[in-house]
């Protein structure tokens, strides 16, 4: 009995609520906790008691985004404006008082003078600083990068996005950065070149650029890069008119592991074989903005849609294990020939097939004779004018079907995809699973059909999917 009623004092409601939980945690745990809200909820924990009072200065992350804290920078040719973004975020980094400062995330649009933007970096780079994310817009503005932040020793991430103009001095070390983000900023000549010259353990590098006023010409040189990501040009293919976009760009990468591409395909030149490639995602849309909308006739004569480029380009990447692969709105490549050097190590591709590339994917198939795993999804949904397709290639014993263990397709629109399928089957001797996905749901039984009466090297079982 005794026993019970201190068990209903111990749980009593009124007696919980008493209890500061919260306060009673180790003040890195607190800081941890208060790292998941948005600043200005944090300050406002500061009402909370006198012991929270002066927390939320110590507080490691700092974001700051002018989409919840004000509406610009607003600072004009004078002071900024009262509880204005320019004024909050001066106060904030004066109160602040955190010797370390692990993450800095500022956005914000550009409005006239923007002097405090230096001041803010000169800041916040002695305190540190691990990563800094810095996302700058404006109309017709552009703030140059202070040299302040090229003598922060201590920065792992740094991610640059919008009106920024990178030009770092022309000695500077980022001994600690390992993760390195360009998107849509401003260069000056070699500005590329000397950043990653001060970036000894660079191992990330993404880029993007849109359209260009004039050939842009870079040089990335980093033998510790693992990771590469380029974007020339948009990425969703949706057909618009991205303006000129011209560049040549120099890779000497030795150690690159992940290579990524999306966009326009120009000059790209690699002057260092990629020996320890495993992953490459190649997604090209166009080589120039006025391919888009063009007959495909008038196509074939443009000098700039060469289709040698396309196979140069994945020629460097023969040492890949996974590949992925699409090449929208490039109706000229069905004229060239998929000359492709020999893919030993592809064990896995994911090909995004259109109606002119069914040549690059026998050609693929042919020089891959140790592919385990094989995704091929059918994109065109109409015939082309010349009725370019799947052409079953001469017997060869040393194909990749003696290793191929599983098979995916998506499409199933036109007759020469079942000649596909059935290739497949036929050939491949140690298949374990293959996966049919027939895009149109009134088409599967008489696929279904038409399948199952096929010659097959191996006794898997089919699924078949819509």
């Amino acid at each position: 009995m005794a026993e019970s009623k201190a068990k209903s004092q111990k749980l009593s409601p009124k007696k919980d609520t008493r209890v500061d939980r919260i306060s009673d945690l180790p003040e890195s745990l607190i800081c941890h906790i208060l790292s998941f809200l948005p600043i200005q909820e944090v300050v406002a924990t500061s009402i909370l008691s006198r012991r929270w009072q002066h927390r939320w200065t110590l507080f490691s992350r700092l974001d700051l985004g002018s989409e919840t804290i004000g509406d610009s920078l607003s600072c004009g040719q004078g002071q900024c404006k009262p509880f204005s973004f320019g004024h909050i975020v001066s106060t904030l980094l004066t109160l602040h008082r955190a010797p370390y400062l692990r993450t800095l995330r500022l956005k914000c649009f550009l409005c006239g003078n923007c002097s405090r933007l230096d001041k803010w970096i000169g800041n916040v780079v002695e305190r540190n600083l691990e990563e800094v994310d810095l996302q700058i817009y404006g109309d017709y503005l552009f703030w140059k990068l202070p040299h302040s932040i090229f003598s922060c020793k201590t920065l792992v991430v740094l991610n640059l996005s919008g009106a920024i103009v990178l030009d770092p001095p022309p000695s500077f070390q980022f001994p600690s950065l390992k993760i390195l983000c360009l998107v849509h900023i401003v260069y000056r000549p070699d500005s590329v070149f000397r950043l990653l010259s001060g970036c000894p353990v660079l191992e990330d590098l993404s880029f993007q650029r849109q359209a260009l006023e004039a050939v842009f010409k870079h040089k990335i040189c980093a033998s510790t890069l693992k990771r590469l990501s380029i974007t020339f040009g948009r990425s969703d293919f949706d057909g618009s008119d991205f303006g000129s976009l011209d560049y040549k760009l120099e890779i000497n990468a030795p150690a690159l592991e992940y290579f990524k591409f999306e966009g326009h395909l120009r000059d790209i030149v690699f002057l260092h074989k990629l020996d320890s490639l495993v992953q490459a995602d190649v997604y090209i849309s166009s080589f120039e903005a006025h391919t888009f909308g063009v007959d495909w006739e008038d196509d074939r004569h443009r000098d700039e849609c060469c289709p040698d480029r396309v196979f140069n380009f994945l020629a460097a990447l023969y040492n890949v294990k996974l590949l992925s692969f699409s090449s929208s709105s490039l109706k000229c490549l069905s004229y060239g020939s998929a000359c492709l050097s020999q893919f030993q190590n592809l064990v896995q591709l994911d090909f995004k097939l259109y109606a002119w590339t069914w040549h690059m994917l026998q050609a693929l198939l042919q020089n891959a004779p140790n592919l385990e795993v094989l995704l091929v999804t059918h994109k065109s949904r109409d015939y082309l004018k010349h009725n370019v397709c799947w052409k079953e290639p001469p017997d060869d014993p040393n194909n990749l079907t003696s290793c191929l263990t599983s098979f995916w397709y998506k499409g199933l629109g036109f007759k020469h995809e079942l000649e596909f399928v059935k290739y497949i089957l036929k050939e491949a001797r140690v298949l374990k699973k293959a996966t049919i996905h027939v895009r149109d749901g009134k088409l599967k039984g008489s696929i279904v059909k038409k399948i199952s009466r096929f010659p097959r090297a191996s006794y898997s079982k089919i699924h078949f999917l819509v």
